[in-house]
């Protein structure tokens, strides 16, 4: 007799690095940033710290599954990303435990305010984060989505609501992977869905301009 899809749980280690401000005032507002598909948290650490106000603590959390991707130079480096299709509510759960056991062990001992928690992701990260956002709509001051998705869900999943945080949505007219139409179609569903939201159309790919930086740190910069 067959047998198909039994499971045993395991325990896997999740990494993340932190820059602590070294005039920051604690506990300090968190800007946690989760990079897209093929990157790592090296890459978006560099990003945060280009948007994050100097009194921000940061910490980029890094996806579970790693693979080989090819540079620009055709060499092969080890890259993450956090989802496929296969079994998706299970890597949408750990990216949600993910992002509160990071809020949890820096709010405990006393590096950041729990109350003033910002998330930001890129691309593949955008849609996880706001799947968060919805899943839990207390725990954000603010939320940064660049160059992704949303929710497939957002009309049909009973754990959503709208979050009170405030929402910046940000994406390009020529991006490779998502057209204008469809980015058109998740703006008009997040301003209909999201009291507090904005969002800015770029004359760019799929990619962190030097624009898009200047204005996510005047919007991060907004006191609230």
């Amino acid at each position: 007799m067959l047998t198909t899809d039994r499971s045993v749980t395991a325990e896997i280690k999740l990494y993340y690095d932190t820059f602590v401000p070294k005039d920051a005032g604690l506990p300090a507002p968190l800007l946690i940033a989760v990079h897209g598909y093929g990157a790592h948290k090296i890459y978006m650490m560099r990003e945060a710290r280009l948007i994050a106000p100097e009194n921000f603590v940061l910490a980029s959390i890094q996806g579970p599954n790693q693979f080989y991707s090819k540079n620009k130079n055709g060499e092969y480096k080890v890259t993450f990303g956090w989802l496929t299709d296969h079994r998706s509510d299970e890597s949408i759960a750990l990216h949600h435990k993910f992002v509160n056991d990071v809020i949890d062990q820096l709010a405990s001992n006393g590096t950041v305010d729990a109350e003033n928690i910002y998330l930001f992701g890129f691309s593949q990260a955008c849609a996880l984060n706001f799947r968060y956002a919805f899943t839990f709509p207390e725990k954000l001051k603010g939320v940064i989505g660049v160059c992704g998705g949303i929710p497939s869900d957002i009309d049909t999943n009973p754990r959503y609501d709208a979050t009170n945080a405030d929402v910046l949505y940000l994406y390009g007219d020529d991006d490779e992977f998502y057209t204008n139409e469809q980015f058109a179609a998740y703006d008009e569903k997040l301003r209909d869905f999201l009291p507090n939201y904005s969002s800015i159309k770029y004359s760019a790919g799929h990619e962190i301009t030097t624009e898009m930086r200047e204005d996510m740190r005047k919007w991060l910069e907004k006191p609230r």
